[in-house]
């Protein structure tokens, strides 16, 4: 039997992404939107509740302002 070679199929996405070559433009433009689309929306909302969540926490430890 011929030994089986590590390396994945040809028409997997991860074939092109050889170690010291640039990424594709097709995995470059799919990874744009990953992060334009999911990550930084999320980023960006857990943030907004962090700062939301501290001035919470903030009020109730020392009251809020006089009004």
């Amino acid at each position: 039997m011929a030994p089986q070679s590590a390396q994945q199929p040809r028409g997997s996405a991860r074939a092109a992404e050889l170690p010291g070559q640039p990424p594709s433009r097709r995995a470059e433009a799919l990874m744009f939107l990953a992060l334009a689309i999911l990550v930084w929306p999320v980023v960006s909302v857990g943030i907004v509740g962090a700062y939301g969540f501290s001035i919470w926490m903030s009020q109730l430890l020392f009251h809020s302002p006089l009004h």
